[in-house]
């Protein structure tokens, strides 16, 4: 069973990013020409700001409702059992392209300093879509000390359907689905795709998940993603097999069907904001989720999150913090909870860095506290944006051209991963979508992985 929305143009999609390629590559060029104030992350955000008040941590608390965890049991027995990360990966379907495959809008896309250990390129038809978008990372690294979950190596990239752009379908409306990347050799990374869904008539039944992977961290046999005001939480151990290919996602005639995809990813329960729904208003105390990511470091291990504004609202100082990972038996990969089901934040910052696509805190080894990575946007489009190191004290970037600009990070990057055992900062970029939705992206796609020791020694 393959995904029926597949794009089946390739030659016509590569031939398409190769003319746009020029247009990229003289982007890159204009951008070092630009002066240090005009620069995307040309304004030093400096230090960060501890926020200690009450009014600035009380729209953060969450409350735990794992209410789906039988409902999910219930239908696991109805659709035969679960299936595997490693029996997903084996069937990976989607090759894909190294860096030297990679076209040069794709490879334009990449940092210029310091520059990628690893990159990859999408298959074909992901590589161009408009439909959908790339918009979180998290791997293995994430999910186990030594960096395998069982007998592999794996990296997990979260993609949302494009509401606003595309005029697909109603049927695809809404849609959040997730890469299942194997890359046990990293010459020959392939994936499959899963489908996030919702359980419901008590299990007999399953509905397509809308949310926006804006954010998504792996820890244990848990996933943790955005649906923005409120975090999706789903089991690895519980990934299903859909046995009818058709267009509806659920129920049907002879079993269950998935939109045409073969696997589903049901959600066993939420973390919601207490404070209510958000705004995306820079005055509202409860925030609207952007980035997620997971600190090792800390003790205990926690998320790190960071606040997303509504267009208009995007200059505003954002909130960086982070909930502390249960430790308790049998609460593995979940968040540390009361009694009463409510998660609280710990460390909470406030940062001037604009436009945070990506959050980061890693404490190195000997060092007094953390290190906050914070991915900043570019102003402009068509530009590479800025990845800068935050602490109290202040803040760093690195410097990429004679004129000093700080714009050299990737182009449109979204979300940050750190794998630990190969010291590896991991993200992805969405490529930048035209205004009426139908035009291939300018911007390449690209999966890539910078040495964390490298992002620290370019800085100045």
């Amino acid at each position: 069973m393959k995904h029926r929305g597949r794009h089946r143009r390739r030659r016509r999609g590569r031939a398409l990013r190769a003319t746009l390629a020029g247009t990229a590559l003289a982007l890159t060029a204009a951008a070092t020409l630009i002066s240090t104030s005009q620069a995307a992350g040309g304004d030093n955000p400096g230090g960060l700001t501890r926020v200690t008040a009450a009014a600035g941590t009380a729209g953060l608390r969450l409350h735990e409702d794992l209410a789906d965890r039988p409902a999910v049991d219930s239908l696991t027995r109805a659709m035969g059992g679960g299936v595997d990360v490693h029996e997903v990966l084996q069937s990976a379907d989607h090759p894909m392209r190294d860096r030297s495959d990679c076209d040069a809008a794709e490879t334009a896309a990449l940092p210029v300093r310091p520059t990628a250990t690893r990159a990859y390129c999408w298959d074909d038809g992901d590589a161009t879509t408009t439909e959908w978008r790339p918009r979180s990372v998290t791997t293995s690294g994430d999910a186990t000390a030594d960096g395998r979950f069982g007998p592999d190596r794996v990296v997990l990239s979260g993609w949302t359907h494009d509401d606003r752009r595309s005029p697909a379908p109603a049927a695809d409306r809404g849609l959040a689905r997730i890469a299942f990347i194997d890359a046990g050799d990293p010459a020959r990374l392939a994936y499959r795709w899963v489908l996030l869904v919702a359980p419901r008539d008590g299990g007999k039944d399953f509905a397509a998940v809308h949310a926006r992977l804006s954010g998504m961290v792996w820890y244990q046999d848990k996933l943790i993603v955005t649906a923005r005001d409120s975090l999706l939480v789903f089991d690895l151990g519980r990934i299903l097999r859909a046995d009818v290919d058709s267009d509806a996602v659920g129920r049907v005639k002879g079993g269950y069907s998935a939109h045409g995809y073969q696997f589903v990813l049901p959600a066993i329960g939420s973390y919601r904001l207490a404070g209510g729904a958000c705004s995306g208003a820079a005055d509202r105390t409860v925030p609207c989720f952007s980035a997620l990511s997971l600190d090792r470091t800390s003790s205990p291990a926690s998320l790190v999150a960071s606040e997303g504004f509504r267009p208009g609202s995007t200059d505003r100082p954002a909130r960086l913090w982070r909930y502390a990972y249960s430790s308790a038996p049998g609460r593995e990969g979940l968040l540390a909870a009361d009694a009463h089901g409510d998660v609280r934040a710990g460390e909470t910052y406030r940062t001037d860095a604009t436009g945070v696509q990506g959050v980061l805190s890693h404490t190195r080894p000997g060092a007094a506290g953390p290190d906050w990575y914070v991915d900043r946007a570019p102003s402009v489009g068509g530009r590479h944006g800025t990845l800068w190191r935050q602490t109290e004290s202040g803040a760093k970037a690195t410097i990429c051209a004679a004129d000093e600009t700080h714009a050299c990070w990737g182009r449109h990057t979204a979300s940050l991963s750190y794998w630990p055992q190969t010291d590896e900062l991991w993200t992805l970029t969405e490529g930048a979508i035209g205004e009426d939705g139908g035009s291939a992206s300018a911007d390449g796609r690209v999966l890539y992985a910078v040495r964390l020791d490298a992002v620290d020694g370019a800085l100045e």
